[in-house]
């Protein structure tokens, strides 16, 4: 069925219409393919004006089924061929055979989804071309053709002299030669070749757009080419300047989805090498593999990654190669004819299905590299004794169960050995021979026991690490490296004593002693035994006079030997050990010491740095994190002036030396958290150099003198007793991060907040308008509440995000979630404004825990559209909800998680895991699963180097060796269950479970507590982004807060009609949408954005609704275990903590922040009263918002009166509806921002450059793919304008005297008065609310504003519904 090929027409209802329905129904294996048009760019520049004329990707909607072939469909649109594309990447032509629909399903199926129906209605789903996609006709790519062939008809001359003249002649560019014809537009003629490797191409300035050609040597040609345009002589001049610069006759052509290599190629005889790696190389046709031969002078040919299946004979006729790559092209077999390349010396092989190689292959004696590693061969080939040049075999990934050393003895001439990832059980000596060739080898992630190399004589360097070993026996006469971490070891058997032994690795076994040979070897300079059982240090060992880093954290040390002489030691690790005091003459003798770590331990007093004023020590990081120093320490350190970083967190310091710190000017790090400071002493301004303060959980009054310093770029000083800011007249432009949450007593004034305008990062508590009695009661409500922390480390960015709601839905239920991006920001960030949406549709379509959960995490992966082609993240999503058969009961936790986030629940005291770590090294099945479909996995155990899990949202161009499928998991909640952790993989890979869950129990606060964790990751070596979110449970019934209904009777008659509701960021205590205490911002949302709708454009949208005229009866109060029915409620996360917390607004470089110059409602900001959380400025409300708060669709559980309905209707068929309001709000969560402009200033907005990206301003990126309205709003929402300073401006607030004021003083009798009346509700207005809120409004010490309603109540009073505007995130 033929489509209007407009880009108006390519939205999914015009798309896809009852025809397609009808089709669909009653037969999973029907369906429909998108057909895409190929004749032009999908893709064009964005700076290119998007006129009406621009031409458009036709689209062809094709009925079908999953045995429709290839040919069938080119028989009906009686087409030539239809070709496939794979995340944006390459493009292949099917084969006629092949079954398109049966391709998607397949594709869908390897994803993870397991419903036939589910696949059907996804396969339909529009947003699924950023994953597969369908072409007519194969797609022109305007740069990839530049770069393969340039050619057309230009004057020409040749010679330098004037001899010659102008000619028009046709001119090719080539491969690595100019080629000019010798008749006008014909190739029939002679064709004059003009090698260019090495010569030169230049500017002819006394002719516009004339460029000058010349080959390289004595017997140089030249030749002038006058050009046309500019825009043909700038792309002839860059395409030959790089031809022209080339040392060798290179050509690449790889990962430009050929077929057969241009005809033209072959005039460049000089090619030497030649590149056609990622590509789909045919045998047949003038371009084809049968042509190569034409090559004379090949030497160097790479064909991997071309699916070719078989091996191509024909390439053995290249009698002149000396290097062939064919790796993963799904060969089974090597032909005889590979004898017949006599010059060869380096074949690659990998990633194939070779169980066997060929005699003939013995006969390529200049062979010297031969690549084996992952294929299915189960011995070492016996060819290879024969290839005496070969040095190396590299044979990793196989299937190798046994290695015989008698095998190695008669191949004498293999020195490196790489056998990992085969799953090798054992290795033997039958004989008594000698291995002396073999210097390196390489038996690492297999399933070795024990291991005995003492026959290797000569062996160098040996990796061992992550097999089951417990005893190791090796010859030491050679010996220089030994990396054997990660087994089971209880004692190593070395003989000789390795006296050339440099580095060794023994860390995380369980040795309980060092070996004595280890204090005799005299060479020895990085010793690693780190997370073993030892409990004392050899003195020898201490001493040695060569070593220089010494690992030996997490023991059971409790004392370090006395050094008697000076040591070279320059890395001392003792963190985690019992140690109560240090060596007396630690500084004294070890005067090459620059790092020390001695954290969590029991250290009362660190030793001197020198006995003299004088001091010679050049230490520059020390780690004091967790020990029970005093301040008394803060004396002992003047004497160590070098010292850039220094972590003493977590002790007993009640203050710190003021002398002594101004003493430290080279200090660029300094943590002081946790102890019990009450001010930062003003000399820290002498430390000019310092970057870094970091000083929450104190009890600091003051803020500290740091704002002069002139490099300082992150201060924290959270969850201390602030009162107000000193600030300069000028703050710092390198200030990036300033964090001030949890200082409950701190007032800003505007002057100040002002001055912060400039920090991308500014994290505040904003004052809630409750008291404490109703926040405490608002906190009772749900048995949860939570607090979050992120840390970027060394990082330019914080790639880990966030998502924490503690009402989720109808206000019963919770999620949480954790994103790691690595080493990208985008995809976290986008998966916490978009996850929580996806499960919410997700719970409407299935109750199943494993059905929903996963599902939600493979709808993310298509929602990420081209974001999540090349970038992906680690993801960690948990739902606390009640048991579908039990509503009233228990609560349950169902936890999902793809990559390395982690979840931990204390329960009784102990952490109990609840996800799985999704990493090749941790997990066997996986590492089988990637080694199954022939991935490349590098020597870092990555997955063709890029990411070491097997799991991921997002990369998705690593299928089908990286899944987005998650590991899913439901977990009942019981009484004994405290807290649950949530980190992503770098909290946890310093922080252990037991440790993680004792520090949460010892703080109680989950704010304060996820601080903490993040510091002691930080002070134990992590330089990576950390994030950690600590959720505290009180499940049980003595959580319930039910009350008794009270039955009133509703009033009858007209109702006055309500005032104007001033817009608010803040909504009142009794808002069913309000999160508990340790919630941050709440934004309301429309109900009559459908789920479908929201959900699938990977968005949030807001609207504020008028409360309805009229009384309502009072719901009976309900707690949360045992909740009456309530509507959906629509929840921001913020940080949490005990009793009562303020609300959280932070601002982020990654977000999406917008505002108005321009916002002006004509009211007089002068005049009015300072709304709760907003700043006035003038003309202007600034808003701060937090970064994570994130927005779900509502289920509105009243139904509409008529009038509203009508209303609605009527505003909607309005031709010009959307402005039906002059000041309207409009009000959208864009990735934890707020969005709030006057309705009249759309129209400029979508004319703005700065926000036109709001309104459906499309991005390219590169790819071939052509970016839709329905999976492009992750573009649109990375191009949304960045502002680095300001708050949002949002409409002036209303005059507060249209605003119901009750005076303190009555307070308490209106209550009484209205108990057996109807309140008034600034809420939810409908038959039901949530459970266990407060009497609404009258709980303020100072009258709120009514907040507008989340869904139209029933009352007969029209309502004004604001327009509502998505705006992609």
């Amino acid at each position: 069925m033929k489509r209007n090929g407009s880009r108006s027409c390519v939205t999914r209802k015009t798309r896809f219409g009852s025809r397609e329905r009808e089709w669909l129904k009653g037969d999973t294996q029907r369906g429909c393919v998108c057909l895409y048009g190929g004749t032009v760019d999908p893709q064009p520049p964005a700076s290119a004006p998007q006129a009406s004329s621009t031409p458009q990707t036709d689209l062809q909607l094709v009925l079908c089924s999953t045995s429709t072939t290839v040919e069938e469909l080119c028989a009906q649109r009686e087409g030539k061929g239809l070709y496939v594309q794979l995340h944006g990447d390459l493009v292949r032509r099917l084969d006629p055979s092949e079954r398109p629909l049966q391709m998607v399903y397949d594709y869908l199926s390897s994803m993870g989804y397991a419903d036939p129906v589910r696949v059907q209605q996804e396969a339909a789903n529009s947003d699924l071309s950023c994953l597969i996609r369908f072409y007519s006709d194969r797609p022109v790519n305007a740069d990839q053709h530049e770069r393969t062939l340039l050619k057309g008809v230009f004057s020409v001359r040749k010679g330098k002299t004037q001899l010659h003249k102008w000619a028009e002649r046709q001119v090719i560019l080539c491969g690595t030669c100019l080629i000019v014809a010798s008749v006008k537009d014909s190739l029939t003629g002679k064709m004059h070749i003009l090698p260019l490797v090495g010569g030169k191409v230049e500017e002819v300035k006394r002719r516009q757009h004339c460029l000058m050609f010349s080959s390289a040597g004595s017997q140089a040609q030249t030749y002038f080419v006058n050009f046309d345009t500019l825009v043909d002589y700038q792309r002839w001049h860059r395409q030959a300047s790089k031809v022209v610069s080339q040392t060798v006759s290179l050509v690449d052509l790889s990962c430009y989805s050929l077929e057969t290599v241009p005809e033209y190629l072959f005039y460049s005889q000089d090619v030497t090498h030649l590149n056609l790696r990622h590509n789909f190389m045919s045998l047949q046709g003038p371009g084809g593999l049968l042509n190569l031969p034409r090559f004379s002078q090949l030497r160097s040919l790479n064909l991997s990654h071309n699916r070719l299946g078989l091996f191509p004979e024909c390439v053995c006729e290249i009698l002149t190669l000396t290097e062939l790559n064919l790796s993963c092209n799904s060969l089974h077999n090597i032909p005889v004819q590979i004898g017949n390349l006599q010059s060869l010396q380096t074949l690659s092989l990998d990633g194939n299905h070779l169980s066997s190689l060929p005699e003939e292959l013995g006969g390529l004696f200049q062979l010297n590299s031969l690549g084996l590693s992952f294929n299915s061969l189960t011995h070492i080939p016996a060819v290879l004794e024969r290839l005496s040049t070969v040095d190396k075999l590299a044979m990793a990934g196989n299937r190798v169960q046994s290695l015989d050393l008698c095998t190695l003895v008669r191949m004498n001439h293999l020195k490196n050995i790489d056998l990992r990832l085969n799953g090798l059980r054992w290795v033997k000596s039958e004989s008594l021979d000698a291995v002396s060739q073999v210097t390196q080898l390489d038996l690492r992630d297999n399933c070795l026991d024990s291991l005995d190399l003492s026959s290797v004589c000569n062996l160098e360097t040996l990796y061992c690490q992550r097999n089951q070993l417990g005893t190791l026996t090796l010859s030491g006469f050679t010996l220089r490296m030994l990396h054997a971490n990660s087994n089971r070891l209880t004692t190593v058997n070395i003989y000789p004593v390795p006296n050339q032994l440099t580095h060794m690795d023994l860390s995380q076994n369980l040795l309980e002693y060092l070996p004595d040979w280890v204090c005799d070897c005299r060479k020895i300079e990085m010793l690693d035994i780190t997370h073993n059982l030892l409990s004392e240090l050899p003195s020898r060992l201490f001493n040695s006079l060569s070593l220089r880093k010494l690992l030996m954290g997490c023991n059971r040390l409790q004392r370090v030997p006395d050094l008697l002489d000076h040591v070279p030691l320059e890395a001392l690790d003792l963190q985690h050990n019992m140690l109560s005091e240090l060596p007396e003459s630690l500084f004294l003798k070890a005067l090459n010491l620059k790092y020390l770590n001695v954290s969590a331990n029991a250290l009362e007093r660190i030793p001197p740095s020198s006995q003299s004023e004088e001091s010679l020590s050049t230490l520059q990081e020390l780690y004091l994190t967790k020990n029970n120093l005093n301040e008394d320490c803060g004396a002992l350190l003047v004497g160590h002036q070098n010292l850039r970083i220094l972590h003493i967190a977590y002790n007993q310091l009640l203050s710190f030396p003021a002398s002594k710190l101004s003493k430290l000017e080279l200090l660029e790090e300094l943590n002081l958290s946790g102890n019990k400071l009450k001010t930062i002493p003003s000399t820290v301004s002498s430390c000019k150099k310092l970057h870094t303060l970091i000083a929450h959980s104190n009890h600091i009054t003051v803020f500290p003198e740091i704002l002069n310093l002139p490099e300082i770029k992150l201060v924290d000083l959270s969850c201390n007793e602030l009162t107000e800011i000193q600030l300069p007249d000028f703050l710092p432009a390198t200030l990036q991060e300033l964090d001030l949450t949890g200082n409950s007593s701190l007032m800003l004034e505007h002057k100040t907040l002002n001055l912060f305008s400039h920090i991308t990062t500014l994290k505040l508590d904003q004052k809630s308008s409750s008291t404490t009695t109703t926040g405490e009661s608002l906190s009772a409500s749900i048995p949860w509440n939570h607090g979050y922390s992120e840390m970027s480390g060394q990082r330019n960015k914080l790639c880990v995000s966030v998502l924490a709601v503690d009402r989720f839905r109808d206000g019963v239920e919770a999620c949480y979630g954790i994103f790691d991006g690595d080493r990208n920001e985008e995809v976290p960030r986008l998966l916490q404004c978009t996850m929580g949406d996806v499960l919410c549709e997700e719970l409407q379509q299935s109750t199943i825990d494993n059905m929903y959960m996963c599902n939600t995490f493979l709808t993310s992966q298509r929602k990420l559209g081209m974001v999540g082609q090349k970038l992906g993240a680690s993801a960690l999503l948990c739902y606390i909800h009640h048991e579908t058969s039990d509503p009233g009961g228990s609560f349950s936790l169902t936890v999902a998680n793809v990559g390395n986030c982690q979840a931990v629940l204390c329960r009784d005291g102990l952490p109990v895991p609840l996800s799985k770590v999704y990493s090749l090294e941790n997990c066997t099945e996986e590492m089988e699963r990637v080694k199954l479909s022939k991935a490349i996995i590098t020597e870092d155990n990555k997955v063709s180097g890029v990411t070491c899990c097997s799991r991921l949202l997002g990369c998705s161009y690593l299928s089908p060796w990286v899944l987005p499928k998650p590991w899913v998991h439901t977990e009942p909640l019981c009484p004994q269950d405290k807290f649950l952790i949530l980190g992503n993989r770098a909290l946890f890979e310093w922080v252990s479970y037991q440790e993680a869950v004792g520090t949460v129990q010892a703080v109680g606060n989950p704010r304060a507590a996820t601080k903490k964790l993040c510091s002691l990751a930080q002070s134990y070596g992590c330089k990576d982004n950390i994030g950690a979110v600590v959720v505290s449970l009180q499940i049980g019934e003595d959580s319930c807060t039910c009350e008794p209904p009270l039955h009133v009777t509703v009033p009858r008659g007209p109702t006055p009609a309500p005032a104007p509701v001033p817009v608010s960021a803040i909504p009142g205590p009794s808002d069913p949408a309000t999160l508990s205490s340790s919630s941050g911002i709440v934004t309301e949302f429309s109900s009559e954005t459908s789920a479908s709708e929201m959900g699938s454009e990977a968005g949030s949208t807001a609207s504020d609704e008028h409360p309805p005229s009229g009384s309502a009866s009072r719901p009976e109060r309900r707690c949360s275990l045992h909740p009456a029915t309530t509507l959906c409620g629509i929840m921001v996360p913020g940080p949490g903590g005990a009793g009562t917390h303020q609300g959280l607004f932070q601002r982020q470089p990654s977000c999406a922040t917008f505002s108005s110059n321009q916002s002006d409602n004509g009211l007089d900001s002068d005049d009015e009263t300072p709304l709760e959380g907003v700043i006035s400025n003038g003309s202007k409300l600034e808003v701060e918002v937090d970064i994570h708060c994130c927005a779900f669709q509502l289920r509105s559980g009243a139904s509409e009166s008529p009038k509203d309905l009508d209303l609605d209707k009527r505003g909607l068929d309005h031709p010009k509806s959307k402005m039906r309001r002059q000041n309207s709000v409009v009000v959208s969560a864009t990735n934890g921002c707020l969005l709030a402009v006057c309705g009249r200033e759309i129209v400029d907005l979508k004319k703005s450059p700065s926000t036109s990206s709001l309104f459906g301003k499309k991005l390219p990126n590169g790819s071939v793919v052509a970016p839709e309205d329905s999976h492009n709003l992750i573009e649109v929402a990375l191009e949304a304008p960045k502002k680095r300073s300001g708050y949002f401006t949002a409409p002036a607030q209303q005059d507060p005297e249209d605003q119901l004021i009750v005076p303190p003083s009555l307070e308490q009798e209106v209550r009484e008065q209205l108990r057996g009346q109807s309140p008034l509700v600034s809420g939810l207005s409908a038959p039901t609310t949530p459970s266990s809120l407060k009497d609404p409004v009258w709980d303020h010490p100072h009258p709120p504003a009514f907040h507008s309603n989340l869904v139209p109540g029933p009352g007969p009073t029209p309502i004004l519904q604001q327009e509502v505007y998505d705006t992609a995130l």
